[in-house]
């Protein structure tokens, strides 16, 4: 008799036949697909999780191979979107599931409409804001959110179930000013503990979908450089804004643009709202005559003697070489949103 692909894994008593048939229903985003989302990805598309939804905003580039499992050099060199070259790889891997590729920035016009139709969202994200904003979009319509955050050689993983426990900003508190917290732009990180954070994340995805009891109710905190596991209760805070009060601010914010600093990057993000009628074809020939463009299959570059960017489709730039965040406007107002 043939073993099955899966048979390792249905043998596992805790999951067996009937948990395995659980995991091809289940349906999961993974938001951030770098070194956590891509670890995290690799490990339930391999498990046989139905449909995954892949969603990041940047493309492959050298420096993310030291920690993106996903990825290639040829990758890097045709700076493909990292949501798209996942996708190409886990099909390789599995071609009995179902994967979607999402190209874009998480933001409160479009959170919603990424986790509605999911049974559990997964943290691969690397930056605080949109952690925040995660935590409210799941808050507000029940959904389980993974938590998963690393930074140098340390790492932090809890289980956010709303309704059941304490909420991201119950764990963290409020969010503490830019520049005021550590990042892998100031500190770096390290793939052991990517490869950790992500592992403990794709098992309690599984049993999320599978209900089982065996489901983390603990924060941990772990280092793999200096060797420590920690596991740690949290309170729920009965004044926490988003847990507590149902207070969701981030998540009804609304503003024409959104900026973001790119975590491993000299490089602004420039996020306009999308209401559909960014005219992508037509600012990309205005482009033309001021400086050097190059139209690729998945974003537009644009090089001039002030300004180094990406065009995506839906309008987002990324500014490279940018100072800070009003400098990138400044170059996303002259050339892209000219209006």
């Amino acid at each position: 008799m043939a073993v099955g692909r899966y048979h390792r894994q249905e043998i596992f008593y805790p999951i067996g036949k009937e948990g395995q048939e659980k995991l091809a229903a289940g349906r999961v985003c993974i938001i951030g697909i770098g070194a956590l989302g891509a670890s995290a990805a690799s490990m339930l598309a391999a498990a046989g999780v139905g449909f995954m939804r892949l969603i990041d905003r940047d493309v492959v580039e050298l420096t993310n191979l030291q920690r993106q499992v996903l990825f290639t050099e040829a990758d890097a060199a045709e700076q493909i979107p990292k949501a798209e070259a996942a996708r190409e790889r886990l099909a390789q891997m599995n071609s009995e599931i179902e994967l979607e590729a999402v190209i874009a920035d998480v933001n409160p016009y479009n959170v919603e409409k990424f986790i509605t139709d999911v049974d559990v969202v997964v943290d691969g994200l690397d930056n605080l804001e949109t952690r925040y904003l995660l935590n409210e979009a799941c808050h507000k319509h029940n959904i389980p959110y993974v938590y998963g955050g690393v930074v140098g050689s340390g790492g932090m993983v809890m289980n956010i179930l709303p309704g059941e426990g304490p909420c991201l900003e119950c764990l963290l508190g409020p969010l503490p000013e830019e520049g005021t917290y550590d990042t892998c732009d100031t500190v770096g990180v390290i793939s052991a503990i990517t490869n950790i954070v992500a592992s403990y994340e794709a098992a309690e995805t599984m049993k999320l979908l599978l209900g089982s009891e065996s489901l983390l109710r603990q924060a941990i905190t772990l280092d793999a450089w200096d060797s420590y596991t920690e596991f740690f209760d949290v309170d729920r805070d009965p004044d926490c804004p988003v847990c507590g009060k149902h207070q969701y601010t981030r998540l009804e914010h609304r503003q024409k643009t959104y900026s973001a600093s790119l975590c491993g990057h000299d490089a602004y993000q420039i996020t306009p709202e999308d209401d559909g009628t960014f005219d992508y074809d037509g600012v990309v020939e205005q482009l033309r005559g001021e400086g050097t463009v190059e139209k690729k299959k998945f974003f537009t570059t644009f090089v001039s003697d002030d300004a180094d960017l990406k065009l995506f489709p839906d309008g987002r730039a990324i500014i490279n070489h940018a100072a800070d965040a009003e400098s990138a406007q400044k170059v996303f107002a002259r050339y892209i949103d000219r209006q």
